[in-house]
């Protein structure tokens, strides 16, 4: 491995790692800031400030507040466990308010105006590709955390979800096998992410499967209704309805297709974008055998996803909830410390050449890699929606190798 070894930490041990962080801050004391800080960016002996970048209002609140939970959660437990290169991180937030000027905005004033170390941030592939300017103009470093549509790489983003192929081509490779589908009707919200994913499902729905789109649609952010898709999809009846609807619509979708009656037992759908975040406002009742494509769920049974979600409910409650991009959003303040350590510098040049190849073994989803090309190796896994807005694993693939230049989909 090349990065340190990463520890989740009960609360029973916060004596211990009070003691930890002292030794630490011993350890690192003789390494002045100038040593691993030479352009100018906010770091102190003791201390080094990083930025949180998600909306904390708007219609995609419902699902970026998980990404903050999350990070602060990580920050906390590294901190806890004396920082980073024995400096405590100190959280700058901003809120990009689900509007993408704003997004672009807040970037630059903690880039520029901060001089934040690195910043955790963004949901939307809207909002990524506002700020990714601001991110390369200024040589900063951003940890993305959604799931996305691929066909980007930057020497300024390590992006901790997952890829196209990593969880659109191997959703519908399961649904074609297990299901035996052959008609789709595919549909999203109206922007890049859910367009371009489209895209991609069409060519390999098409092209691989010799499956047929019977519809395609898309609709706005915050759009609330959806009668007249839900009659399309009752009159075309196609084998599977393959969803990336986001933020607050899911809420609506779902509640009005239960209640026009187009429920598991009559219709299979597979969905890209509703995760344990969102079922806490659809309700688990609505969508109750439905299916998700992620590559994390809450209910995954190994001994570091048991620690995180324990200390996630310990921090945020016990009905909290852990959907598939809070957990990816978690990764980033870890990859970051043990990228940072690997340099031994808090340069962004530094930190992103010593990024590739450092591993966690004991991330909550089991084992993650950083990629030459910045995305992670991960494995894809299919969620069956419980009643209670859990999700019970179906499927789980190999590690995949990110590719987010597939050949022949772009």
């Amino acid at each position: 491995m090349d990065s340190q070894p990463i520890r989740l930490l009960p609360r029973r041990l916060a004596v211990g790692a009070a003691a930890l962080s002292l030794l630490a801050a011993s350890l690192f004391s003789q390494v002045a800031s100038a040593e691993v800080n030479t352009t100018g960016l906010a770091v102190t002996d003791s201390e080094v400030t990083v930025g949180i970048l998600h909306s904390a209002t708007g219609t995609m609140a419902i699902s970026e507040t998980g990404s903050i939970q999350a990070e602060r959660l990580a920050i906390e437990q590294i901190n806890a466990s004396g920082g980073v290169l024995g400096r405590q991180i100190k959280v700058i937030q901003e809120d990009g308010a689900s509007d993408w000027p704003t997004f672009a905005e807040k970037a630059r004033k903690l880039l520029v105006g901060d001089k934040v170390a690195t910043v955790f941030g963004c949901w939307t592939s809207a909002s990524r590709k506002a700020v990714l300017p601001v991110f390369e103009k200024e040589n900063g470093l951003l940890y993305y955390p959604t799931f996305y549509e691929g066909l980007e790489q930057s020497k300024n983003v390590i992006y901790t979800g997952q890829e196209a192929t990593q969880q659109i081509l191997a959703g519908l490779d399961w649904v074609a096998k297990e299901k035996g589908a052959k008609t789709f009707y595919l549909l999203g919200s109206d922007y890049i992410w859910p367009r371009t994913s489209m895209k991609i499902a069409r060519k390999h729905i098409e092209n691989v499967l010799g499956g047929k789109v019977v519809g395609e649609e898309y609709y706005p952010l915050g759009n609330t209704q959806f009668g007249s898709l839900i009659n399309k999809i009752k009159l075309r009846k196609p084998d599977v309805v393959f969803a990336a609807v986001v933020g607050g619509s899911n809420v609506a979708f779902y509640k009005q297709m239960k209640a026009a009656g187009v429920t598991a037992d009559k219709q299979t759908l597979l969905t890209l974008s509703v995760t344990e975040d969102e079922l806490l406002g659809i309700g688990g009742e609505n969508m109750a055998g439905f299916y998700a494509s992620m590559k994390y769920f809450q209910s995954l049974d190994n001994p570091n996803n048991s620690a995180f979600v324990e200390a996630f409910k310990a921090k945020y409650g016990k009905d909290a909830v852990i959907g598939d991009v809070t957990q990816a959003a978690y990764l980033g303040p870890w990859l970051w410390k043990a990228a940072v350590e690997k340099a031994g510098s808090f340069d962004i040049d530094k930190v992103v050449a010593a990024s590739p190849g450092i591993e966690l073994d004991t991330a909550p989803e089991g084992y993650v890699k950083v990629h030459d090309n910045h995305h992670l190796w991960s494995k894809t896994r299919i969620g069956e929606v419980q009643k209670d807005g859990q999700f019970k694993v179906v499927f789980e693939s190999d590690l995949i190798e990110p590719n987010p230049f597939p050949e022949g989909y772009q």
